[in-house]
């Protein structure tokens, strides 16, 4: 693998065949996550394909020329010319080798692959999740010299890093971004020993072995697991959504609010988060119009409070939206109010919905007890109804889901887990 400057581009990447070329920068947490993958595909194809890494702070210019706007950013050449994904942020392994595979012949692809030999890893403990649950529990465990991997298909920090301010959180006087509280946790951990294998694909999850397979290759063993996988917003379920998500409709205002700098946006859903956020979006909205299906918010009241004193907020209550189409480089959204069945029609440059949460518990449906609505049942100590099986966070059965009790979770289970492998 060759690391480069800016004047070495031309020669290096437009005249060098076939190029992978990663921008990282320090201090960059995604960074951190993508460089073994890098290094280990490098070794993989790098008969075929060149890899190449260059330090996007001090090639800016570079960097602006072909649009890299974030780190890290890996983007492909064949013989000058960019082609394939442009991908960013936390790269898993399986978009690299995509990208990579469709660079050169089938018959040299089968050959790499035929070159990838399964391994196993062996620890005490699997953690399932790298939100602040997952995060405590990690702690905890590496502390008590607990032999313990955290394992994400994204990057740590789960909704508490896309949460643009924390103001609830004990130690701090004044709010916290979300993003920082998250690589705070983050980085303790991992500075205390638990490992990160993060920005993976799981590819299964077998709770009676307890084993994790990533990336198809690796399986993972450990004497006990705890499932963190947290909870992902709910959609609505109306006409159109799937289809504009992620293009005209998101669920994550400090994600994607920016990108609406003078511009109507519209904000459905009316508890905390759907307040909260609107109020955070106005910062860049000219306008947020909320729409709530009840007569009431039913947020709290210190965040209705502020949303009704904002003037860049409207709101539209007793109604929903029934079907989402694109309008241009905007949305237009059929909305009904509940009550006397009137109809109309909005158009608006973006939509966030905030409308509650579902519960991740995709990768082992059936196999755990839950409640009504899915979340896995546990005891005090957070031991499901499988033993050696813990859950924490979000994607437990209980009266509130806060930071502060994800973190609480996490450290009973990772106390009841030490008491168990010490016995």
């Amino acid at each position: 693998m060759l690391e480069i400057k800016q004047a070495d581009f031309e020669k290096e990447v437009l005249n060098g065949g076939k190029v992978a070329l990663d921008f990282y920068s320090t201090e960059c947490p995604p960074c951190e996550a993508l460089a073994p993958k890098f290094e280990g595909l490098s070794e993989l194809y790098g008969e075929e394909i060149k890899f190449i890494k260059i330090f996007r702070q001090e090639n800016r210019e570079l960097a602006e020329s072909l649009d890299i706007k974030g780190s890290p950013t890996v983007i492909f050449f064949d013989n000058g010319k960019q082609v394939g994904e442009k991908l960013a942020g936390g790269i898993k392994r399986s978009d690299l080798i995509r990208n990579l595979d469709n660079m050169i012949a089938p018959d040299k692809v089968k050959q790499i692959k035929s070159k990838i030999k399964p391994i196993v890893s062996e620890y005490d403990t699997i953690i399932l999740g790298g939100g602040p649950g997952g995060l405590t529990a990690g702690l905890y465990l590496c502390q008590a010299r607990i032999n313990a991997v955290l394992i994400d298909t994204m990057l740590p920090g789960g909704q508490v890093s896309t949460t643009h301010q924390v103001s609830n959180y004990p130690g701090f006087i004044d709010p916290q971004p979300g993003f920082m509280l998250a690589h705070h946790m983050s980085e303790q951990t991992k500075v205390c020993g638990t490992q990160f294998k993060v920005a993976v694909d799981v590819t299964s999850v077998d709770l009676e072995k307890k084993n994790v397979v990533v990336d198809e290759f690796e399986t993972i063993h450990a004497k006990k697991i705890i499932i963190s996988t947290g909870a992902s917003p709910r959609l609505i379920g109306a006409q159109g959504e799937r289809e504009l998500k992620g293009n005209g409709i998101s669920y994550c205002a400090t994600c994607d609010a920016k990108y609406f700098h003078d511009k109507e946006v519209i904000v459905i859903g009316g508890g905390n988060s759907a307040i909260e956020e609107a109020d955070f979006i106005t910062k860049f909205a000219s306008k947020v119009t909320i729409i709530h299906q009840f007569d009431h918010l039913q947020a709290n009241k210190e965040a209705q409070e502020k949303a009704f004193a904002n003037p860049k907020i409207e709101f539209i209550f007793d109604t929903e939206a029934r079907k989402f189409e694109r309008h241009g480089a905007g949305v237009k959204v059929d909305i009904e109010n509940i009550k006397t069945g009137e109809k109309a029609t909005l158009k608006t440059d973006g939509v966030f919905i905030f409308i509650g949460m579902v519960p991740n518990t995709q990768m082992f449906a059936g196999k755990l007890e839950t409640d009504n609505w899915g979340y896995i049942k546990t005891d005090e100590d957070m031991r499901t109804s499988m033993n050696d099986i813990f859950a924490v966070g979000d994607i437990r059965s209980k009266k509130y889901r806060q930071i502060t009790t994800a973190v609480a979770d996490g450290t009973i289970a990772a106390i009841a887990i030490t008491k168990e492998l010490d016995s």
